[in-house]
Parts: structure tokens; C-alpha cells; sequence
């Protein structure tokens, strides 16, 4: 148990270390940029810029857990960017995605590091991703610099990069995204060593020999390399520095001024959009009720349309009834006269009204009259298709036919003479 203890410290420990050195060297790689590159663009072949190119890229991919795939290759932080930076504004993303010259993912991510420095937004780009925790969470293991607070410093960082000119080709060219980017970190090492503790009798010599008593500082540490600044190169850093800090300050001012025009016309955009809301809600709300209107009118309409006495509607139909079926008798009778009638409907409907009426005379006489049922044959329901309209019929015969005559049997009981079919 206490092995185990002491293992997770001495990781928590190494992390700790590792994010601090990260940040630290990140930090004095952006104070040598500004120092030497203000008045002169960077290209690739600034070493300078090469190291902060390597931090960069070491500080995004800091415990990535991000994994490849056999069609995809190895995944890096550019998968992250692309996926956190996807809906910035004006943004280089699309651009880097359809580059044909470069293949894998490393590759695409450091021509982002090259395009986001020439567009001075690496701050922007950087803070945005921060900002999508959901993908960050996704692409970085716990502990990781991006998880961090510490990745609110590598922002603030950042910005003073916005005063330098980068000047980069990549058009044609094809990064390195093979192999990882190595950090020199000997352009940030300051060995001091005490004066006391020099085992070299040659090295007090020296140092001895090169000052006199009098010019010996009272400093313990005596650096290995001597100090033989002037003034004059002393007044040239300061107001270097003083340039530097000058050039940040327009920029930063410039970015205040165009973060407050933003605000505003956003502000107007908002206002605009609202007052639109508003409108449009007033006409909804104006149009729910003319249609609540419509509804009620309509309503109080077909109210009055529909009668309370369903007789109503049977006292208005007039419709003569002709050779109605009388009882039916024995088939055997020989008193049953059957009769051709040619008549001439002027429409198919009416023929169709006038059978229908015809059979359901037929079925009420029946039911009052029971000695029909001893009939033989068994009218069952299946033949009740028979009584309906003849327009139905596939059978039927033309339309011309059926409006100009029709023969039809009726089975009457009448006395009076049968004329002859025509």
C-alpha cells in the first residue's frame, strides 16, 4: 500500500514538473521572439522560431490520448483544433483540411502553428478550443496541460505574438510529420556556479587574473561567462524592450477596438432580432385569433345548417315510387304476368335510384307478406350486390345504352294489358 502511495506521488510529481518546465520554456521562447523579431518578419529559418514551434506542439500534445486507425494513421492535437476551432469565424481550418501536399495529422498541425501566427489569432484559436471543454475532455488525458489553469497562462502568453510578422510559404512545401520536434533548451540555460566551489586552481586563476580586488562584486555567484556590457548596449536593450512593449500595447489597443465595434454592431444585431421576435409574435397572436374567429363563425354555421327533426330532410325528398314489387307468390303460379317495360332515364343516377328503390320496396313487402320465403331459391346476402346501382356493375353496358333505354322485368299483379316490346 505504501509503495503504491509512493508511486502516484512521485507521477503526480513528474507531471507537475513536466507542465511547469513546459510552460517556463514556452515563456522565455516568446520573450526571445519578441526581443529579436520585432522589426523584421519570421520565416523557417529563424532557429528561434523553430524551438517555439517544438514547444508549441509538445505543450498540445501533452498526455493526448487521442488514437489512430489503420486508413486514418496516428492521430495528434490537430484532430483536437479541428474539431474545437470548427465554427470560428474566418477561420484557416478548411484551408489546412484541403491542402494536398499534406498528408498526415502532424503534418496539418504544424501548418495550422505557421497559418494562425500569420493571421495573428494563435491566442484565438487556442482560447476557443479551451472553451469547448466537451473536446477537450475527449482528446486529453487527465492532468494534461489543456486541462488545466495553467492553459489560461499559455493564452495571455500568446497574445504579445500579434505585434510579430510571421512569413511563411506552404504552398508546395511538405512538413516533416514523421518525426516528433525536439527542444533546445540550451538558449534558456544560465549555469552559475560559487566562486567558493571551483575545484579548477586554473579557473581562479583566470577569474582572479581578469579583475582586480577592487571590481570584485560582493555577489557569492560569479557567472562562467563575463559580463562586459556597457551602457550604451544597456540603453539599446532598454529601449528595445521599450518597443516591444510599445508595438504590444498598439496591438492590444487596436484588438480592444475592434473586440468594442464587434460588441456594438452584435448589440444593434441583437436588437434588431428582437424587435423582429416581437413582431412576429403581435402577428401570431393576431392571426390565432382571426382563426379562432373563423372557427366560431363556422361553427355557429354548420349549427345552424344541421336540423334538430332528422324527418326534415325526408319530408323534402320527392321521389316517385313506380312498379313497386307486390308479395311474391309461388313461382308455379300461372296468374304471374311477366312484363319487358322500356323506359328512359335521363341519367345514370336515376336508373341507379330508381333499382335501389325497387328492391328495398321489394324487401319491406316481403317481411309483411311471409309466404314468399317458401320459395326454393335462398336470396342470401351475397346477392344483395345486385340491388345496387348498375353504374358499379364491370359489367354494365355503355353509358349511351343505359341513358337512352333499358329492359326491365317487374313482376306485377296489374290487369292491365302488357304492351308489346318495341
Amino acid at each position: 500500500m505504501a509503495a503504491g502511495d509512493a508511486s502516484a506521488k512521485a507521477a503526480a510529481r513528474n507531471m507537475c514538473v513536466e507542465r511547469r518546465n513546459l510552460l517556463t520554456v514556452c515563456r522565455f521562447s516568446v520573450k526571445t521572439l519578441l526581443e529579436k523579431y520585432t522589426a523584421e518578419p519570421i520565416d523557417d529559418s529563424s532557429e528561434e522560431f523553430m524551438n517555439f514551434a517544438a514547444i508549441l506542439e509538445h505543450i498540445l500534445s501533452h498526455k493526448f490520448k487521442g488514437s489512430g486507425s489503420w486508413f486514418e494513421g496516428q492521430q495528434s492535437f490537430w484532430d483536437f483544433i479541428r474539431l474545437a476551432c470548427s465554427k470560428v469565424p474566418n477561420s484557416c481550418i478548411s484551408s489546412i483540411v484541403n491542402m494536398e501536399n499534406i498528408n498526415t495529422s502532424r503534418a496539418k498541425g504544424r501548418a495550422w502553428i505557421r497559418v494562425a501566427l500569420m493571421e495573428k489569432r494563435l491566442s484565438e484559436y487556442i482560447a476557443t478550443a479551451l472553451r469547448d471543454s466537451r473536446s477537450t475532455r475527449k482528446f486529453y488525458a487527465e492532468g494534461a496541460i489543456m486541462l488545466r489553469e495553467e492553459s489560461s497562462v499559455l493564452t495571455g502568453m500568446l497574445i504579445g505574438l500579434g505585434a510579430i510578422d510571421f512569413s511563411f510559404c506552404l504552398k508546395g512545401q511538405a512538413l516533416d510529420g514523421k518525426s516528433a520536434a525536439v527542444i533546445d533548451y540550451t538558449p534558456y540555460l544560465k549555469f552559475m556556479q560559487s566562486y567558493e566551489n571551483l575545484s579548477d586552481e586554473d579557473d581562479r586563476r583566470s577569474i582572479d587574473s581578469s579583475t582586480s580586488d577592487d571590481s570584485i562584486p560582493e555577489h557569492p555567484y560569479i557567472p562562467l561567462v563575463p559580463d562586459d556590457e556597457s551602457w550604451s548596449s544597456k540603453c539599446r536593450k532598454m529601449e528595445q524592450r521599450f518597443k516591444i512593449v510599445n508595438a504590444q500595447k498598439g496591438y492590444l489597443e487596436e484588438l480592444v477596438r475592434l473586440r468594442e465595434s464587434q460588441l456594438k454592431t452584435t448589440e444593434t444585431e441583437s436588437k434588431r432580432l428582437q424587435s423582429r421576435l416581437d413582431e412576429l409574435q403581435s402577428q401570431t397572436l393576431k392571426e390565432k385569433h382571426e382563426l379562432e374567429a373563423v372557427i366560431l363563425e363556422l361553427q355557429e354555421q354548420m349549427t345552424s345548417l344541421i336540423p334538430c327533426d332528422p324527418s326534415h330532410l325526408a319530408k323534402n325528398i320527392s321521389i316517385p315510387l313506380i312498379n313497386q314489387w307486390p308479395s311474391l307468390k309461388s313461382y308455379n303460379s300461372q296468374e304471374d304476368v311477366h312484363m319487358f317495360r322500356r323506359r328512359s332515364f335521363p341519367s345514370t343516377e336515376l336508373l341507379s335510384v330508381e333499382i335501389s328503390l325497387d328492391s328495398d320496396s321489394q324487401m319491406m313487402d316481403g317481411k309483411q307478406n311471409r309466404p314468399w320465403c317458401t320459395v326454393e331459391k335462398d336470396y342470401t346476402p351475397s346477392m344483395m350486390g345486385l340491388c345496387g346501382s348498375l353504374a358499379s356493375l364491370p359489367s354494365c353496358k355503355s353509358m349511351a345504352s343505359l341513358k337512352s333505354s333499358e329492359c326491365l322485368v317487374h313482376i306485377s299483379t296489374d290487369n292491365s294489358p302488357a304492351p308489346s316490346p318495341s
